[in-house]
């Protein structure tokens, strides 16, 4: 019997190289392994096979692990540098993200979320990463966000409709807009808010 096929998102193969000793990784029939993923092993020179026979298998959709931001959530972990001009540059393969700080009773889904650029760096906006698995959740925006797909797909639900966004695709919602965040598998975006208090009430 075939076994239980397996996900490599950008967080797997960077635990694999934290794991260290991993320099090859050989994916079975079904597996799949996302772009960032791919981006991530070749970063960490990790060499990637695809048994023959296999098919090969790159996202759409995915499951795994952590990204929208907090009132005060643990900050996320990244290397960063801030020049004397006050630009602040942010590692982000090098992000790991807390749990969502707000309660949204889907404990299932292991939201995560985190921003990497604040007002405490003196922007009038935030940004940051959120990733969710399958499921959904509701949310109302009390701010401006415009939200960029980086894996996984992403599906926001309205009065008129579900919106699904995928890899490459930009959303923008605006203040005082209330849906569902959700995806069938697993998702991950980046995020732009303003202000950048988002979290604040309003």
């Amino acid at each position: 019997m075939a076994g239980k096929k397996k996900l490599y998102t950008e967080d797997s193969i960077r635990e694999l190289g934290r794991a260290g000793g991993c320099s090859l990784l050989v994916l079975e029939p079904g597996d799949i392994i996302t772009p960032l993923a791919r981006d991530m092993a070749r970063e960490l020179s990790i060499e990637i096979r695809r048994q023959p026979g296999s098919a090969s298998a790159e996202p759409s959709g995915s499951p795994s692990a952590p990204s929208l931001g907090a009132g005060a959530p643990p900050p996320p972990q990244a290397k960063e540098l801030s020049s004397r001009a006050g630009i602040k540059v942010v590692n982000g393969r090098e992000v790991s993200l807390p749990p969502f700080a707000f309660d949204i009773g889907r404990p299932e889904m292991d939201v995560r979320c985190g921003d990497v650029v604040t007002s405490a760096d003196g922007a009038p906006l935030a940004a940051g990463f959120l990733s969710l698995q399958k499921g959904s959740f509701p949310w109302t925006f009390h701010y401006h966000e415009v939200q960029y797909v980086l894996e996984g797909e992403l599906h926001i639900g309205t009065k008129e409709g579900t919106i699904v966004g995928k890899p490459g695709d930009i959303l923008y919602v605006p203040h005082g807009t209330a849906i569902t965040f959700g995806t069938p598998s697993w998702a991950k975006l980046f995020y732009v808010t303003y202000p950048a208090d988002w979290a604040m009430p309003s």
